[in-house]
């Protein structure tokens, strides 16, 4: 025999080894290895849908996060336009309030100073009428010291408002 062609016997033996691990192989392996193909197959696609489910979760969640985040804005710009408009009419209401208050104080400050100067005037024309009086008592002491003096006077004054009142009723 040469040594590039196999015995036939030892071919014989070689064939059945084959056909007895084929066949072990065939009735105990193959369906272990399948059935392990199988669960790997399985956990393979549930872990696919898996992600795919927590892919639409995550899309789900991430809108609803946007439309949180789009109406926190709304009420955030709401709540500013609400504070600015408050603080407008509250500087609005100051504004007005201080300007009462000014006119209200420019008011008492005139009466007080009108109040003072009719106070000055009256102290004036007091003083100015002592005044007057004191004069006169020394005038007329000088001119009526005789008494034919005092009847001229007399009659001259009472001339003077006699006058006076014909004129006044005749206006």
């Amino acid at each position: 025999m040469s040594l590039l062609l196999p015995d036939a016997g030892l071919l014989f033996w070689m064939l059945l080894a084959f056909g007895v691990v084929f066949f072990v192989l065939y009735k105990y392996g193959f369906p272990i290895i399948t059935s392990m193909i199988d669960a790997r197959k399985q956990y393979i696609d549930e872990a696919l849908k898996g992600a795919k489910e927590a892919n639409e979760k995550i899309a789900n969640i991430e809108r609803q996060c946007n439309g949180l985040v789009e109406e926190a804005r709304l009420k955030q710009m709401e709540i500013l336009r609400e504070a600015t408009a408050a603080r407008e009419q509250i500087i609005k209401e100051a504004r007005e309030k201080a300007d009462a208050e000014t006119a209200k104080i420019i008011a008492e400050a005139k009466c007080e100073i009108e109040r003072q100067r009719e106070d000055a005037m009256n102290a004036v024309r007091e003083e100015a009428a002592k005044v007057a009086m004191a004069v006169a008592e020394k005038i007329l002491r000088r001119e009526l010291s005789s008494p034919q003096s005092q009847e001229e006077y007399i009659a001259r004054l009472v001339d003077e408002t006699r006058d006076e009142l014909k004129a006044k009723e005749g206006k």
